[in-house]
């Protein structure tokens, strides 16, 4: 799978905030039609001793059955910033999405979309990198406001900015769990991307695709 080279990635915490902000009106908000859809990426990574390990694992949709599984490791070249997640993640996960076979349809992060600060979380900036649908689902809010979803699968609630524009979905994916936070990144929207995301949560909380790649990522 190619990707596009936008800038580099040994920036300054100064440099890498600037960069978000530059970026930023490339995004393209559009709905995702699910019924063509055939296939679905998870995309996770773990840090441990200075490595990163990336992996992503692509599922058939809607039957969820994996077709292919990469990993790649590299040093961990960035520092933990909260908001600048990509910084310290993207080099490995381009290294990983290098090694696919062919592009999947939609790729789901574990991170955030647009529900940051600077709209430029880590599935919004690698959606321009790799110029393909792409949705964040996180376990835990990053940036924004909500009221508490109800305790049904489907319960919903808009994550909002602080001037009301909505950012994404607190989104209940199994009955009786606390939500999980979902978000556009490149070329999605929330509605496609929460019907999405709850499609790939026919058992657990986490959408297959990032359980997955959880998994995978495991150093």
């Amino acid at each position: 799978m190619e990707h596009k080279k936008i800038h580099r990635w040994d920036l300054s915490p100064g440099e890498a905030i600037r960069q978000q902000y530059a970026l930023r009106s490339g995004l393209k908000n559009k709905s995702l039609r699910i019924d063509r859809i055939r296939s679905v990426a998870g995309v996770d990574v773990s840090v441990k001793g200075g490595l990163s390990r990336a992996a992503i694992v692509v599922l058939s949709f809607p039957s969820l059955e994996v077709l292919e599984s990469v990993s790649h490791t590299g040093k961990t070249g960035f520092p933990y910033v909260p908001g600048l997640l990509t910084f310290r993640e993207a080099p490995v996960i381009l290294k990983c999405a290098e090694k696919l076979a062919s592009a999947p349809d939609v790729l789901v992060f574990d991170g955030q979309g647009q529900a940051h600060p600077r709209r430029m979380g880590l599935a919004a900036h690698l959606g321009l990198f790799l110029e393909t649908p792409s949705i964040g689902s996180a376990k835990s809010l990053l940036y924004g406001t909500f009221r508490p979803p109800g305790r049904k699968k489907g319960d919903l609630s808009l994550l909002k900015d602080k001037d009301g524009t909505p950012l994404g979905a607190a989104l209940t994916t199994r009955d009786d769990t606390n939500p999980v936070f979902v978000s556009p990144g490149h070329l999605a929207d929330i509605h496609s991307s929460v019907d999405l995301i709850l499609a790939c949560c026919p058992k657990y909380k986490l959408p297959e695709p990032i359980r997955r790649a959880h998994k995978y990522a495991s150093l």
